[in-house]
């Protein structure tokens, strides 16, 4: 048996970290070509591999992830695969020999840097002629084993497995690199992927760069239940890599990463060490923890043929759901899409907002029929630019069967997770009341499709869309209804379709969500979905009015009236007042909130956040 083989059956191996990372801080750009410092500075790499093997490491990978002959092309040395590669081994090997000779060399093989067919141009045997050209360069000069890693093309690192199997007798190793999503840039999720890589021969298969180890550690248990049989490789990244002063950063700390190799280890991963991020502390701290806590037993009992639909989505809830079920008062401000082009102030005032304690920014989707930008593009800029969660409200009006479920692909795969199924207001009230307003989905058949379809990875038609979605789908509610017996019998219709939680509409009296409650309760037993009650804080005593006299379902009490208007011109320190009564005395049947803020005044809305906190 190759000695690589026999390690893993001893234990856990700890192996190296980035060393692109490393060549970086030793001031090498990124627009170099690293696998050529094997012939113009070899001592820069070889000082890395030292550090490595110092701080632990029982393997080293070679400096060749990208010594083919399409990556070499670019800068003109695709002439010199063999020499680049027989130097990357040769390098590793004199470290080791000199004074580490039980550290094993893993010839390492990156993307080819091109797509292959059917994604690209590149013939499957012209891939696989390019990775046989470098694997054997690697075998030849001494690799003890064959890494392919940070693959996202199943075709392509089934091509670089088959030119391994042909080119070589050395064991291989075959790992994929997934997005935030847990899924490959081409969409397979990490079950498919465990056994397509089982399957194409690989001895043992993985993952590596993604993300932190936390997001690893999901897809490692997913990919141990899809081959309880395999052995297992996992490098993850430092946490997700951040830009601060023109410098790339990954957060998580060698101390974290210490931590996580025991979880690692316990779920079943033979090899761990560290990719894009990682140094020579990293792993140290993972061989520390390793060697100081004794291995577990890992004991995992799934048959083989176990179907990917049958093993639980491990994709986390989103902070809105898991604050839900942990019983947290939640807190969601609506904001408007802007008109035009610039999100300047949208941006600014969801800053504010979460600043001031806001859980989730609620964006709605062409709110009174009125032309805006696309509610899910602004959704996908809240969430990038400002990092607080948010919720895309979907209304089905205005969009037939094919664009609804398109959308809500859309949607999954910018990161939208919470979405608020409603009706949407007719186009008859709006700036073009001649568009279109036909729908094929009425509220409740949205949700269904979205949690009995979606959810369980079958679009409409019963066609699998690759793999689930993760939605955590909201529904409206009104507390106050001029007919208690149909809003009742709507929300249990809504209920039954698979709604998780309802947004009100907006209340000013504290008892009407009690007296629906119990309506419900009634009739169909306890009401275990969560709601978060409508407030739409008023502004001076015009507003009240208006909102009193004209607008269906909203009755403001004489009290508050005759306050707004006694305070005159402090009517927006009034409404606060008034706001946060009204909250205190909800919480008591309330799981959260859903704050309207009018006029865009963001800082009133703000201190009543600050207020209720």
């Amino acid at each position: 048996m190759n000695k690589f083989l026999e390690r893993l059956e001893q234990g856990t191996m700890v192996i190296d970290g980035a060393m692109g990372t490393m060549l970086h801080a030793r001031g090498i750009g990124f627009d170099k070509c690293f696998d050529e410092l094997n012939i113009t500075n070899p001592a820069a790499v070889a000082d890395i591999h030292r550090e490595y093997i110092e701080a632990g490491a029982q393997l080293v990978i070679t400096n060749t992830f990208g010594a083919n002959r399409y990556k070499l092309s670019k800068h003109g040395l695709q002439d010199d695969v063999v020499e680049i590669n027989r130097a990357g081994v040769e390098l590793a090997k004199r470290i080791v020999s000199s004074s580490f000779k039980d550290v094993l060399i893993a010839g390492d093989v990156g993307p080819l840097g091109v797509r292959i067919a059917p994604f690209g141009r590149v013939k499957p045997e012209e891939a696989r002629a390019a990775f046989a050209e470098q694997i054997t360069a690697l075998t030849d000069a001494g690799a003890d084993l064959i890494v392919i890693e940070t693959m996202s093309d199943l075709y392509e690192i089934q091509e670089a497995i088959k030119a391994a199997k042909e080119s070589s007798s050395l064991p291989v190793v075959a790992t994929v690199t997934f997005t935030r999503d847990d899924v490959t840039l081409l969409g397979d999720d990490p079950i498919k992927v465990a056994r397509k890589l089982h399957a194409a021969g690989a001895d043992v298969i993985g993952v590596n760069c993604s993300g932190g180890p936390s997001q690893l550690l999901r897809i490692l248990k997913q990919m141990r239940l899809a081959v309880p049989s395999g052995k297992f490789w996992v490098k993850p990244n430092a946490g997700w890599p951040e830009q601060v002063s023109g410098r790339i950063m990954y957060p998580a700390d060698p101390e974290y990463f210490g931590e996580y190799a025991l979880s690692l280890r316990e779920a079943g991963a033979n090899v761990v060490g560290g990719c894009c991020g990682t140094t020579p502390q990293h792993i140290a701290a993972m061989k520390k923890a390793l060697e100081s806590s004794p291995a577990p037993v890992v004991d995992i009992q799934v048959s083989e043929d176990i179907e990917s639909s049958e093993i639980s989505d491990v994709e986390p809830p989103t902070q809105l759901a898991q604050k839900l079920a942990d019983g947290k008062f939640a807190i969601c401000v609506e904001m408007d899409p802007p008109r035009g082009l610039s999100t300047h102030k949208l941006l600014a005032g969801a800053s504010l907002l979460y600043d001031a304690g806001a859980d989730i920014i609620n964006v709605a989707d062409s709110p009174m029929a009125r032309m805006r930008m696309s509610a899910w593009a602004v959704c996908d800029v809240v969430q990038r630019k400002i990092g607080v969660e948010t919720t895309l409200h979907f209304p089905t009006r205005g969009r037939n069967l094919l664009r609804v479920q398109g959308d809500l692909l859309a949607a999954h795969a910018i990161g939208l997770r919470n979405v608020f199924v409603v009706m949407g207001d007719p186009t008859s009230i709006g700036d073009y009341p001649e568009a279109t307003d036909n729908y094929d989905l009425v509220p409740s058949g949205l949700i269904k499709l979205i949690k009995q379809g979606f959810n369980a990875g079958m679009d409409h038609s019963g066609t699998s869309i690759g793999q689930p979605t993760n939605f955590f789908v909201g529904a409206a509610l009104n507390l106050c209804p001029s007919d208690m017996d149909n809003e009742v019998k709507n929300l249990h219709r809504k209920i039954k379709a698979g709604a998780d939680f309802f947004l009100t509409q907006p209340i000013y009296r504290p008892e009407e969500g009690p007296k629906l409650i119990e309506a419900y309760e009634a009739k169909h037993g306890k009401l275990h979905q969560p709601i978060l009650a409508g407030v739409l804080p008023l502004v001076s005593a015009k507003h009240a009015n208006f909102l009193h006299n004209e607008v269906p379902g909203v009755s403001i009490p004489d009290e508050a009236r005759k306050r707004i208007e006694a305070a005159g011109e402090d009517g927006v320190k009034v409404g606060i007042e008034l706001a946060v009564e009204l909250i205190q005395q909800i919480r008591g049947w309330a799981s959260g909130l859903y704050i309207m803020p009018q006029f865009h005044k963001y800082d009133m809305v703000a201190e009543i956040i600050e207020a209720v906190k």
